[in-house]
Order: C-alpha cells, then sequence, then structure tokens
C-alpha cells in the first residue's frame, strides 16, 4: 500500500492509486488493526485538522513505535479507536508522549549510523 498520509482529498488515506474511497477506508482500517494488535500497550492519539492538514488518527505502542492515518473527523477516531479497544486521547490536552519522541530520536540517530 502507497502511503499518502496528507493528500488534499477528503476522508481516510489515500491508499492505492486509483482506489475507491471504500478501499481507503478498508485499507486504512486494517492497517491500524493490524498496528494494534501486533503491538503492546498501543494508544489512540486524535491530532486535529489545521491549515494543511486534516484530521489524523496516530497510535503509539508501549515502545513509541506509532502510525498515523488520516480520518474524517474526531468522531470517527474515536469510534476507531473504540472499536480497536484502546484508550484515545485529544493531542491538543494531552501532547505527544515522551516514548515516541525517545523512538524518534533513537530512528535517526540509527538512521545516521547506517549512513555513515
Amino acid at each position: 500500500m502507497v502511503w499518502r498520509p496528507f493528500s488534499k482529498r477528503k476522508g481516510f488515506g489515500a491508499g492505492t492509486p486509483g482506489a475507491s474511497a471504500a478501499d481507503a477506508k478498508r485499507e486504512t482500517l486494517e492497517h491500524l488493526r493490524l498496528f494494534a494488535a501486533s503491538r503492546v500497550g498501543v494508544e489512540a492519539y486524535i491530532e486535529p485538522p489545521n491549515s494543511q492538514f486534516q484530521t489524523t488518527l496516530l497510535l503509539i505502542a508501549t515502545t513509541g513505535e506509532w502510525t498515523r492515518r488520516k480520518v474524517p473527523d474526531a468522531a470517527t477516531a474515536r469510534s476507531i479507536a473504540t472499536t480497536l479497544g484502546v484508550p484515545v486521547y485529544d493531542v491538543n490536552f494531552t501532547g505527544y508522549p515522551q516514548r515516541m519522541r525517545d523512538w524518534n530520536a533513537a530512528q535517526r540517530e540509527a538512521q545516521k549510523r547506517r549512513q555513515s
């Protein structure tokens, strides 16, 4: 699946080129389900829309590993998190967890080592 996280198209992730909205929705939900099922301690964070990006749902595991997919709105994001059985938070109120920042820093460091 090609990930186009912030295409201008409203709705679920852009998914595969030429895919219908229903296909994009199915791919997005399947990706989030697989992420939540294959990692420990997953929590959901709703990222509100702004002038550049629409609403997104961010799933973060205990390790700090994360994935993000666009969703139509916050209500849909909450519904998905409930369906996945994971706690859901609004990033405007909670901020991003430190474990996510730590994971990102470790990934950047690993990338630097690979390029050296």
